[in-house]
């Protein structure tokens, strides 16, 4: 797994949001905020793909065929909530 990639998309997400936090509590920009909140959703996205990226090379083709068409309803199934 790329966890190092993974481990630094969170902890970025993590310090934007300990920002963002700061920012309403200091009663910033209302705009600047929601900038700053879309970046972080982006980022975490990122890190969601790099892990769904990683399930489908490793986790899927190293699956037994009986469990193939469960990983692959796995990720459909994620799919489905990242696109609502």
């Amino acid at each position: 797994m790329k966890n190092n990639e993974v481990l630094r998309l969170l902890k970025t997400s993590k310090g934007q949001i300990e920002g963002i936090i700061k920012m309403i509590e200091e009663e910033k920009y209302c705009i600047d905020v929601s900038n700053q909140i879309m970046a972080t959703i982006s980022i975490l996205k990122k890190a969601n793909l790099t892990i769904l990226d990683n399930h489908i090379h490793h986790c899927v083709l190293n699956a037994e065929d009986s469990d193939k068409l469960k990983k692959m309803d796995e990720i459909s199934d994620v799919l489905k909530k990242v696109l609502k």
